[in-house]
């Protein structure tokens, strides 16, 4: 029987033009597809927050897809950092309205 995959945790502050182009949504749909959970989230100056949990290999392919965005967005910065596992996270969600 071989082990689970090991779980790792990246936050992801998204710079650019990120908000009002789908940004959130077009995140939600990349996690939904490689099985990533977390959330997404805008921040007030114009920024995207994402938290992501999966595989490294989850999380690298999850990253180029934030890198990219959906087609009306500009991403011009991101910064990545280490997270912990919060293991409340079953699923990837859009957080704000």
């Amino acid at each position: 029987m071989s082990a689970a995959p090991k779980l790792v945790a990246r936050r992801y502050r998204v710079s650019g033009r990120v908000q009002g182009v789908g940004y959130r949504y077009f995140a939600y749909h990349w996690a939904s597809q490689l099985q990533v959970t977390g959330y997404v989230r805008n921040l007030s100056d114009g920024g995207v927050d994402v938290y992501a949990i999966g595989t490294l290999g989850q999380l690298e392919q999850f990253k180029q897809k934030l890198l990219q965005g959906p087609m009306m967005a500009r991403v011009t910065h991101m910064d990545e950092s280490s997270a912990s596992v919060d293991p409340d996270y079953k699923q990837f969600c859009v957080e704000g309205g």
